[in-house]
């Protein structure tokens, strides 16, 4: 992998500040395939920092607050952390079980299903930082910047595309069992 250029983004902070950074680029020098190199702090897709995500998703979820209060205290439009929050409903499965699954690969506790997927994806999230905190960077990130940088910045992801963590022949992040497939689940002909 080379650098190879970069490219300007805006990134709104909680109430609403805007930033531009600069993210960038790696080629390979193998297929010339090119990467953007985001921050642990920025989510591919989403104007937001991390952070804001995190807490109104886990506010939102926890059933601290609706949609519209948590989104006026953060700065963002209702309509942003409404667009979140329909996100993660979709993926909160698949999030608690790679989550879930990081958290014992890290030596934490295993994490049993509850009755609301949401919920259950918050308490593998929080069950994996737990664990990751033994070990030596992790800590000082804070737990949405530890999700994050796991997901490779996709937790509320745009698309369905399962992003992987790999560490060494790992990954971290399994994608979750296919449903509702006509062919049984079976791949090729």
């Amino acid at each position: 992998m080379t650098f190879w250029s970069g490219y300007w983004r805006h990134v709104r902070a909680a109430g609403g500040r805007c930033r531009r950074i600069f993210v960038p680029r790696a080629r390979c020098v193998g297929c010339a395939a090119t990467h953007a190199l985001l921050p642990g702090f920025v989510l591919a897709h989403r104007v937001d920092e991390v952070g804001t995500v995190g807490a109104v998703l886990e506010k939102v979820s926890d059933g601290a607050g609706g949609v519209r209060p948590e989104a006026e205290r953060a700065g963002v439009p209702h309509t942003t952390a409404r667009g979140w929050v329909r996100r993660l409903g979709r993926r909160a499965t698949q999030l608690a079980v790679g989550f879930a699954a990081l958290a014992v690969e890290l030596g934490g506790e295993p994490i049993e299903p509850g009755d609301d997927p949401q919920a259950w994806a918050f308490a593998a999230i929080r069950a994996a930082f737990r664990a990751a905190t033994a070990l030596a960077g992790w800590a000082g990130l804070g737990r949405w910047r530890f999700a994050c940088c796991v997901s490779g910045g996709q937790l509320p992801a745009a698309n369905t595309t399962s992003p992987y963590l790999m560490v060494g022949k790992r990954r971290f992040l399994p994608p979750a069992p296919a449903t509702g497939r006509r062919d049984g689940g079976r791949d090729g002909p």
